[in-house]
This record gives structure tokens, sequence and C-alpha cells, in this order.
């Protein structure tokens, strides 16, 4: 018996990287039966064949993170990532990422990539919007590195996943600080700006420095279904959470009530204006599909 962490799954197989190697594994039918499906990310007990480097999956441990998209489990940390431009940021689409992070608990770390396409006043907005927040935000280029060392030492040690929109660069970073991993990475169509998907599969990469990396399929929507109480969404944007103790009701959602800190805050411009309308709108969603 052996233990290791899945690094890598393909139509039912698992691939299991242990102190022996990497094994190509079946799940126990037994998973099944109880409706269990293995995740990239699981540390398991492995009945291992050594002659062919196959075997069976006997054990999952207990997961401390589980993520349903990407399909991942033992994440450490998320790595947010959108272009300055060629495409815009997408405020909207960053907000949902985020929610998800938080509800994970996870560690969060936003990066703007693409920064030489634009001028030092307008990034340094979108940094403003989030270091607010309470978000450690960072700013690279994959043109003349900026940033790469300092997101190295974020990735060391660390289970991160790396999240965004198609077109952002996340492959291209990823590239930057492995180079050996050469990751496919797409072109950017010059009709509609947004990036071509480019990675199929859920697989852990082992760094060099340690830790392992998960990038994830661009995409351009994200369910927020997740939140079950539309009364979370506010637990979910930390500068929110942060004033939402000193509205006069308890119950504040911090929409039209009277004496709202919250909304005080917005007008002093200590909470972005942009994330309270994203707010609002991800409140509207829930109670769309609660039916509140």
């Amino acid at each position: 018996m052996l233990e290791g962490i899945i690094v890598k799954g393909i139509g039912g197989f698992y691939y299991v990287k242990t102190s022996d190697g990497i094994y190509e594994c079946r799940a126990r039918g037994v998973f099944r039966e109880k409706n269990i499906t293995p995740l990239v990310g699981d540390k398991v007990i492995i009945r291992e064949k050594t002659v062919d480097k196959t075997g069976y999956i006997e054990e999952i441990l207990e997961r401390k993170t589980e993520l349903h998209r990407p399909p991942v489990s033992n994440v450490t940390q998320a790595v947010i990532v959108m272009s300055i431009k060629n495409p815009n940021p997408n405020l909207w689409l960053l907000d949902r990422f985020l929610l998800l992070a938080e509800k994970e608990n996870l560690n969060i770390t936003i990066v703007f990539n693409k920064v030489d396409l634009e001028e030092k006043s307008k990034i340094n907005d979108f940094i403003d919007i989030y270091s607010k927040a309470g978000y450690r935000v960072i700013t690279t280029s994959c043109k003349n590195l900026k940033g790469v060392e300092e997101l190295k030492s974020i990735l060391k040690g660390n289970i991160t996943v790396f999240a965004g929109p198609s077109g952002v660069g996340k492959s291209s970073l990823i590239n930057k600080i492995q180079p050996g991993l050469e990751l496919k990475t797409g072109e950017i169509s010059d009709k509609t700006k947004r990036g071509k998907h480019t990675t199929r599969h859920v697989e852990l990469m082992e760094l060099d420095i340690g830790g392992y990396i998960l990038d994830t399929p661009g995409f351009s929507s994200l369910n927020i279904d997740f939140i079950q109480n539309v009364e979370d969404v506010q637990c979910y944007f930390k500068e929110i959470k942060k004033y939402s103790h000193m509205c006069r009701f308890n119950s504040c959602m911090h929409i039209s009530e009277p004496e709202c800190e919250v909304k005080r805050q917005v007008e002093k411009g200590n909470i972005a204006k942009i994330r309270y309308e994203n707010y609002l709108s991800f409140v509207d969603e829930i109670k769309s599909i609660r039916r509140y």
C-alpha cells in the first residue's frame, strides 16, 4: 500500500504521484456505490502493482477543501488572473471568482496581467479597488517578466488553482514561472478579443520550487448557486463584512435600510462603487435562484 496524491484524472483513470513514482489507478467500485468520485488533489491510499505501475485507489483521505469548478480538492490558495487589456478586466466575473474562493476559505491573490499594454494610472485604479477590499494584488507582464518572481514566491509550497477567463495569460504566466511545463497557450481572436480554450483537463503540475499549480479551463461565466442564503452574499465581500456590524440593524442587507454603514462607506470611497454594485447584482441573482 502506498500513499500519494492524484495529479490527473482522465476517462476513469487516476494518476497518483507517490514516493515510488506515478501510478495509473482505477477507483474501487465501493466509491461508486457510495456516490464518491475521486478528485485531482485528493490524498489517497493505493494498492499498487509495481510491475506495471498500475493500481487501485483503496482510500481517499479527508479533504481540507473541495472546489466544484474546477473539480479539485485540497487547494490551499487561489490566484485569480485578469488581463489589464486584450481582453479588458471583467470585474463582475472577478468578483464571482472571489465569492467562490472566499467560500472555500482560500488564500487569494489577484493578478493583473499584461500591464505593459496600459498606462500606469489606469492600472492603479484597479489595484486600488481590490487593495481597499483587503486583497493582495500583484501586476505582471510576460513580455518584460514583471512580477514573475513575486508570483513564484506566492506559489512556493502551495497547491494553487489558477483561475480566470480565457485569454488573460494564465498559461503564459505558468510557462514563465517554469518553462519546462511548456503549456500550450491560446491565441487571442482579433475579432472577439477573447481567448480560445487551451486547457482541456484537470491536472496538478509540480513546480521545481515546491508545490503544485492547477491551470483551469478559461470560461466566461460562473454560477454562484452554491450560495444557499441571500444573507450570506455579504459574508464573501471582505470590505462589506468589515463594516456591516456597524449598521443600525443587525439584519441590514445594505440596500435601502436607513443608517447603513456600508452605504456610507461607499459614499466615502472606502468601498468601491463597482464592488457594491456587483454585490447588489449578486443579491438579486440569489433571490431569483432561491425565489425570495
